[in-house]
């Protein structure tokens, strides 16, 4: 079986009351691209990436598509195996993982289909029909994200995470300790994320002040050199999500020990196949992590579920989906929804989401 055209389109994903807020800005739409790949024997594999705007890390949605339409034609001819179709992109293409990512997921959404199989069978087979799902409650004042984690705690999550670094250290000490009264002894996990919005001082600083609210801290600054810094100063774990780009980053955190866990990014990663690598190195290590992406519908929800529902359950954190920030599904009937705070693991073959190709209009280029 192999590639027989690629097509791509550009799609809207619109905030549902918006904007939503993090430490570098507001977001009020995010601009998605879609991957329709058809092999030579008809079968169709669906792939997405979605880019979180241009300043979150160094892709956006343009940058994806140039980087695919430099790769589709390529890739016409290949089989539909994932070593062989990322060893063809990688020789076609240095970098640009994100872009890459969205062919990925939809050749295993191809190659499930063709043998009957769901993608979960394919990254080693499903250890739960459900994932666990979290909350980020974003840039807030500490009454609403004290109301907020009020209601996810009646929801049903088991983790909530708390986006910081907008407000000045006092101001995210103040929320802190509103949200982790709010949630003590319901067994939830918390996570406060900066998304790089400290400086060292600053973790350091609201680490010290949270000290008696069990805690892990997220992405707190920007550089590894900062991580590592920080790491026999704080008096919580420390995450590495935005750092994690590629398998030598995840290789080179893990073996140093200056990191307690990590926040994956899906096409962050490159997909599928290096995030199944990333998932074996946590498990050699006893690392947590979440599978997760920035942003994204559907398609990429069903891949991150799917990967989710792989991970050791001691060890996984999560899949946090846009879900409940985005309005509508391309897939009505099968679209992942968070219900009681977990997420069903897609049924059907492959992804087991068929998107509705009539909501993306033409494709903005096809081989």
């Amino acid at each position: 079986m192999k590639i027989a055209s690629i097509s791509v389109f550009q799609h809207d994903l619109r905030v549902k009351n918006g904007p939503y807020t993090m430490s570098y800005g507001e977001i009020t739409a995010l601009d998605t691209t879609l991957v329709k790949l058809v092999t030579d024997t008809g079968v169709t594999g669906w792939g997405e990436t979605c880019p979180l705007g241009p300043l979150y890390a160094p892709a956006h949605a343009d940058g994806a598509r140039t980087a695919l339409s430099a790769l589709a034609p390529g890739l016409i001819g290949t089989d539909v195996l994932s070593g062989a179709v990322m060893h063809q992109m990688d020789g076609l293409l240095n970098g640009h993982a994100y872009a890459k990512a969205a062919i990925d997921i939809a050749v295993y959404d191809a190659l499930g289909k063709s043998v009957q199989k769901p993608v979960t069978d394919l990254l080693g087979g499903a250890l739960r029909k459900s994932v666990p799902s979290y909350y980020a409650i974003g840039i807030e004042t500490p009454d609403t994200a004290a109301r907020i984690a009020r209601e996810k705690r009646r929801e049903g999550y088991q983790r909530l995470q708390l986006k910081v670094g907008a407000h000045s250290p006092e101001v995210d000490i103040e929320i802190i300790h509103r949200v982790g009264q709010e949630i003590a002894g319901s067994g939830m996990r918390f996570a406060v994320d900066a998304n790089r919005g400290w400086t060292t001082r600053d973790a350091i600083f609201v680490s010290q002040a949270c000290r008696a609210i069990p805690m892990i801290i997220e992405q707190p600054c920007k550089t590894v050199s900062e991580l590592i810094a920080l790491r026999p100063q704080l008096a919580h774990p420390l995450y590495m999500d935005e750092n994690s780009v590629d398998l030598d980053r995840v290789i080179q955190a893990a073996g140093a020990g200056f990191v307690d866990g990590f926040g994956f990014k899906l096409t962050r990663l490159g997909g599928l196949t290096p995030m199944s690598t990333a998932r074996d190195i946590c498990a050699a290590r006893n690392l947590p992590h979440t599978v997760d992406d920035a942003w994204g519908g559907d398609l990429l929800a069903a891949a991150c579920v799917h990967m989710g529902a792989t991970v050791r359950a001691d060890l996984f954190e999560g899949t946090w989906i846009a879900a409940p920030y985005i309005d509508g599904h391309y897939d009505a009937k099968s679209g992942p929804r968070i219900e009681d705070g977990h997420i069903a693991v897609p049924e059907g073959d492959g992804l087991g989401v068929t998107p509705d190709e009539g909501m993306f209009g033409a494709p903005v280029f096809a081989t």
